[in-house]
C-alpha cells in the first residue's frame, strides 16, 4: 500500500525527516518539529528571526488569482503564528510546461498584490518550466521576519493551565474549496444562503487576523503563550501537533469545537470525510494563560473572528485526550492522516462539479 497523501506523520517526521538536518548550530531556538509552524533563529542584540516555509499551488477550481492569494496567506499564516511579522520572502515557482504566460502574469501579479498587503518584499527566489511537472503544487516560498528576542512565541511556552482557543471551526478550507469546485454538488446538501457563506468562506482560509489580534493582547504571561495554524489534519490533527511540540497534554472537549452546517455539508459532499480531521488552515490554535482568556476572546471578537475555549493545556507528555459528548475520552497520540487528499483527487478524475 503507498504512503498516504498529505504531510507526513509525527512519527514518521521524526524516523525519516528530524534526524537528518545538517549542522547544529546554538543560534537555533526552535527549529523543526511536528506542531511548529516555523523556525527561529538568535540574531544576538536581542533580536531574533522568524523563517517558514510552505508550497504554492495554483488550484484549477480557484483560478490563478484566489490561487495566488492563498498561497501567499498560508505561508505567512505559519510565521505570524511566533508573533512576528513577515517582512521578506523567496519564493521558486517550478511550473508546467502547459502553464502560459497570461496565467503566470495573472498569478504574479496577484501574488505581488497580496504580499504587498502582508507588507512582504520577494528579495529572491527561482522561476521556470520543467518536463514531468504536472501538479496544482508549483513551488514554495520561504518568509522571514525579525523582531524582539522577548516578543516570539512558540509552542514549547504553552503551559499546564493554559486555556486552550480554537478559531472559526473545523474543515474551513476543505470547506470553500467545495463551495468553488463543486457547487452544484454542494447546493444539493445547502440552502442558497449556505452556499454563499461556504463560497464566501474563501477569504477567511488565514489565520494572520486572528494571530495579529492576539499578539495586541500581550504573549506569554502576558498573554497568548502559543499558536499553531491548523492546517492538515484539521483540528484534531493540529491539536495532536501542539501537545507534540508543547510536550504537554491536551484536555479538548469535542462539543466545544466549533463546526458549521457548512462544512458538515461539505464534508459530506467530499464522499463523506470526517470533518474534525480535514483540511482546516484558517483555523487558528492558541494557549492562552488563564488571567487573558477573557481578553483574548474580546479581542477576537472585536476583529470579527469566531472563537471557542475548547479546553486546557495539562502536565503530560504530548497526548489528546478528547472528551465526547457521551462521557466517553479518548487518548490520541497520532493524527490521521487527512482524508480531504483523497477525496480532493477523486473529485478532480471524476469531475464533480
Amino acid at each position: 500500500m503507498p504512503p498516504p497523501l498529505g504531510k507526513l506523520s509525527p512519527r514518521d517526521l521524526e524516523s525519516l525527516i528530524l534526524p537528518h538536518l545538517g549542522a547544529a548550530r546554538a543560534e537555533v531556538l526552535m527549529g523543526p518539529r511536528a506542531g511548529a509552524d516555523a523556525a527561529i533563529v538568535k540574531l544576538g542584540a536581542g533580536r531574533v528571526l522568524a523563517v517558514t516555509t510552505d508550497p504554492i499551488s495554483i488550484v484549477p477550481a480557484l483560478g490563478a488569482a484566489t490561487s495566488a492569494w492563498l498561497a501567499c496567506h498560508l505561508v505567512a499564516s505559519d510565521l505570524w503564528t511566533t508573533g512576528i511579522p513577515p517582512a521578506f520572502a523567496s519564493v521558486t515557482l517550478n511550473l508546467p510546461p502547459a502553464l502560459e504566460d497570461a496565467a503566470l502574469a495573472e498569478f504574479s501579479a496577484a501574488m505581488a498584490a497580496t504580499w504587498k498587503e502582508l507588507g512582504v518584499a520577494v528579495i529572491t527566489g527561482h522561476t521556470g518550466r520543467y518536463a514531468g511537472l504536472d501538479s496544482t503544487v508549483v513551488g514554495a516560498a520561504t518568509l522571514i521576519g525579525a523582531g524582539d528576542e522577548g516578543r516570539y512565541v512558540t509552542p514549547a511556552m504553552a503551559a499546564p493551565g493554559d486555556r486552550v482557543i480554537v478559531t472559526k471551526g473545523c474543515a474551513i478550507e476543505a470547506t470553500a474549496i467545495a463551495a468553488q469546485m463543486m457547487p452544484g454538488r454542494l447546493a444539493k446538501k445547502l440552502d442558497p444562503e449556505g452556499l454563499a457563506r461556504a463560497q464566501a468562506l474563501i477569504d477567511h482560509v488565514t489565520v494572520v487576523p486572528d494571530c495579529i489580534a492576539l499578539v495586541q493582547v500581550g504573549v506569554r504571561d502576558r498573554g497568548v503563550s502559543a499558536m499553531h495554524d491548523a492546517t492538515e489534519g484539521g483540528v484534531l490533527g493540529g491539536l495532536i501537533e501542539l501537545a507534540h511540540a508543547s510536550g504537554h497534554d491536551l484536555r479538548i472537549e469535542r462539543a466545544k469545537i466549533p463546526i458549521s452546517e457548512e462544512a458538515r455539508a461539505a464534508c459530506a459532499a467530499w464522499g463523506g470525510i470526517d470533518p474534525y480531521w480535514a483540511l482546516s488552515e484558517g483555523t487558528l490554535i492558541a494557549t492562552v494563560r488563564p488571567a487573558y482568556r477573557d481578553a483574548a476572546l474580546a479581542a477576537l471578537a472585536d476583529a470579527k473572528i469566531a472563537a471557542a475555549e475548547v479546553g486546557e493545556v495539562m502536565p503530560g507528555h504530548g497526548t489528546l485526550w478528547l472528551t465526547d459528548p457521551d462521557g466517553k475520552v479518548a487518548k490520541l497520540v497520532e493524527p490521521e492522516p487527512d482524508p480531504y487528499w483523497p477525496a480532493y483527487d477523486r473529485a478532480v478524475r471524476e469531475k464533480w462539479s
